[in-house]
């Protein structure tokens, strides 16, 4: 019977359970580990996973079908696997959109009403009260990425009274929930023509890291920002200047910044950012699958696709392996 594995330690019996009933469905036999280390040497014969470990993969000579727990997939494709061409990798977008825009949410609203700076007060044992805060009401929203993550977003910031949410995407397609849409490439001319009263207060950065996203948010597009807004980033490190985000911050050219991803990962202890004026940093777990509802949607898109892979049918949520996604 054809073999295949999934490797992570976060399912539940009854994704367990899901999962090996469609794959019987499909003449495969289902089997699991909790960890990369407990899979190692025993995986040689899969044809099909459900893992976040690209280095795996070497280890699976007849695989034909990977499915990335995550939606970001550069860690696969660095691989080599599918250079050869043959070997297909789906992701799980979609499945992260609740958990990581309430953690946008989260994080502005902390900006917003200064609890880095409360919170170092209570530390200290202050009792400061006088911090001018802000809102999401009124406020103009942009955010690069306007897929399944920047969409859930802006739902949630229009639903706090946003005044303008904006969206910048290769596309410049029009999307739910945002007032407009621009081409990425016009970040420039949009940025530096806005009027004071439609200066953007948030920035908010969802894509992934490819190529093409690597230094997006440029020094040089730092500075186009306003005094008062808030960077923050949930796609990738490689996203941003983190020098210049750091200068700029220090030097309170920016009025804060939260980062849930950063370059490289884990980040070093002595690293700048660590003491940036006002950035709050979380260890890339705004997506974790600390969420049931994110880890039950991840092996609903790998079940589906498990029968259309039997099928032969085309998958879902395949990446092209050109653009990295």
């Amino acid at each position: 019977m054809k073999k295949c594995y999934a490797i992570c330690d976060f399912l539940s019996e009854a994704n367990k359970q899901q999962m090996s009933s469609v794959a019987g469905e499909c003449g495969f036999e289902m089997g699991f580990f909790d960890s990369s280390e407990e899979a190692a040497g025993k995986i040689s014969d899969a044809e099909a996973v459900y893992c976040d470990d690209g280095e795996l993969l070497s280890e699976m000579p007849d695989i034909r079908w990977c499915h990335s727990v995550s939606a970001g997939v550069g860690h696969f494709l660095k691989s080599g696997t599918f250079d050869r061409g043959d070997v297909l990798l789906t992701n799980s977008s979609g499945a992260y959109g609740l958990a990581i825009s309430e953690h946008i949410i989260m994080v502005t609203l902390m900006l917003m009403r200064r609890m880095p700076e409360y919170l170092k007060v209570v530390a200290e044992r202050g009792w400061t009260r006088d911090l001018v805060i802000r809102s999401v009401k009124g406020s103009v929203i942009a955010i690069v990425g306007t897929g399944n993550l920047g969409q859930n977003a802006a739902k949630r910031f229009k639903a706090l009274g946003a005044k303008k949410v904006i969206g910048f995407s290769r596309s410049g397609n029009s999307r739910d929930f945002f007032d407009a849409v621009f081409r990425a490439d016009d970040f420039e001319s949009v940025m530096s023509g806005r009027s004071k009263d439609d200066e953007i207060d948030v920035l908010v950065l969802c894509v992934p890291g490819t190529s093409d996203s690597e230094g997006l948010l440029s020094a040089e597009r730092i500075a186009l920002l306003p005094e008062k807004a808030f960077v923050i980033n949930v796609g990738r490190g490689t996203v941003i200047d983190q020098a210049a985000l750091t200068a700029a911050l220090n030097e309170g050219r920016l009025a804060g910044a939260a980062l849930d991803v950063m370059y490289p990962e884990p980040l070093p202890a002595d690293h700048p950012l660590w003491t940036a004026r006002n950035c709050i940093i979380t260890p890339h777990i705004s997506g974790d699958m600390g969420l049931p509802e994110t880890i039950d949607i991840t092996v609903d898109i790998f079940c589906e696709n498990l029968r259309r892979y039997a099928e032969g049918k085309e998958l879902t949520n395949l990446v092209d392996i050109n653009t990295g996604y």
